[in-house]
């Protein structure tokens, strides 16, 4: 990678500027609503649902959410990975580049930096797991990179990643730990900014702060605004500001940019995490006030099976930048796939979705939700992180965990099924 001596301080304007050098590379993703699922975190869960969490015996929140979804899945390799990796290389020299580049990745961005090499006609080895998606395997391949395999785990990774770059000279892109990555990773919530407040302006009704608001109920809806995020902000005076923003965070390179690009707009960031055999290392690092450096754990939310960098850790234990971050089980990762797949017709792999499920089930946030936002709400924006996936995996997570699923939907103490009488969606 650039030099550290050579990066982009971490700052909003910084992630501007990295939006300008990789426009030409990705798409501006669409930012949709669903007045189905904002209903549904609106709605509160129901006793049976609490009983075995320490919120067991408690009056369930009652927020007041609208969510905007972004939709990296719609992005270029089918995840936002590749805002990254075309920044890291663009900051390169042409020395640098001619040498090739290397990293290790479950995938997503494996293909990102696959797909952005091939862009500059430059070898690209990527070192995958050998329990990856093969579908992901298959897409970095085809994308003309080299691929060695290796073990799950970060140490296992990198050990491979060493000898590649004794062998080849290649040029170590990171997947996450690297102010390169995370600035690129950050534009996405420039876009998503701009986008709910176009949203808002065509139709006012689908914020929480719109007065003498009607329930809006025709499915998603999609806002496009082609904007290249360099809008000054005048923080939470302007109609259509989000109230909070909730991403995903493996390794930490897009949580941290998305916390850098809307430090001191007041929009409040907050990061999600499976909770399954301690895939939650950042929330756990923060209570601890240490960074956690190793994680083990085949969490179905496979992209993000990684511990958070250096880098990002640095930003994202800064209060003044990260509100907080929440953990969701399995099953209620499932859930909210469910969910988006059947209510918004939108395919998206597990890892996507845990922000969701936060906003959906997890009483610590709702109840936040409900004491700052009141009567208003929250104008919440959702990243759906990627879609990365298969029709085989999604029919075997689903057939694995059907009794589950089933008992889940039950657990909504009838939300969903209010809700489908009065909104199509």
């Amino acid at each position: 990678m650039a030099d550290l001596s050579r990066t982009l301080p971490l700052k909003r304007s910084s992630v501007q500027s990295a939006h300008e050098r990789i426009k030409e590379h990705v798409q501006i993703t669409p930012v949709l609503t669903c007045s189905t699922l904002s209903n549904l975190a609106s709605t509160p869960q129901s006793p049976e649902a609490l009983i075995g969490t320490h919120f067991e015996g408690q009056r369930p929140a009652h927020p007041r959410i609208h969510i905007f979804f972004k939709c990296e899945n719609f992005q270029r390799i089918g995840a936002f990975k590749v805002r990254g990796a075309f920044h890291a290389l663009s900051r390169l020299s042409k020395e640098e580049l001619a040498k090739g580049v290397v990293t290790h990745s479950s995938g997503n961005h494996a293909q990102a930096l696959a797909l952005a090499a091939r862009t500059y006609g430059i070898p690209a080895h990527i070192v995958m797991p050998t329990i990856s998606t093969p579908s992901k395997i298959a897409a970095t391949q085809g994308y003309g990179a080299k691929v060695y395999f290796s073990g799950s785990t970060s140490d296992e990774r990198e050990a491979v990643v060493k000898d590649v770059i004794e062998d080849t000279g290649a040029i170590l892109v990171p997947p996450y730990d690297h102010p390169d990555i995370i600035l690129g990773q950050g534009t996405m919530a420039l876009e998503l900014e701009e986008q709910a407040k176009d949203c808002i302006r065509k139709d006012p009704a689908l914020s929480v702060h719109h007065k003498g608001e009607q329930e809006f109920t025709n499915g998603y809806r999609n806002g496009t605004n082609h904007t290249n995020g360099t809008h000054a902000l005048s923080a939470v005076s302007e109609p259509g500001h989000l109230d909070a923003v909730i991403a995903p965070i493996g390794g930490g390179g897009m949580l941290s940019g998305i916390a850098t690009a809307l430090h001191g707009t007041g929009t409040y960031v907050f990061g999600a995490e499976p909770s399954f055999e301690g895939a939650d290392d950042a929330r756990r690092g923060l209570a601890a006030n240490k960074r956690i450096p190793t994680v083990k754990t085949l969490t179905i939310a496979d992209g993000l099976r990684t511990p958070v960098g250096e880098i990002p850790w640095s930003i994202i234990s800064d209060k003044t930048r990260l509100r907080g971050i929440y953990a969701v089980t399995e099953e209620q990762i499932l859930q909210a796939m469910r969910l988006v797949l059947e209510r918004m017709k939108v395919v998206v792999e597990p890892s996507a979705v845990v922000g969701l499920a936060v906003a959906l089930y997890d009483e610590e946030f709702r109840g936040l939700v409900e004491r700052e936002g009141g009567e208003e709400g929250w104008d919440i924006g959702v990243v759906l992180s990627g879609g990365n996936t298969t029709v085989e995996a999604i029919a075997k997570m689903f057939a694995v965990s059907e009794g589950k699923g089933e008992r889940m939907e039950g657990k909504l103490g009838g939300r969903g099924e209010r809700i489908a009488e009065n909104v199509a969606g």
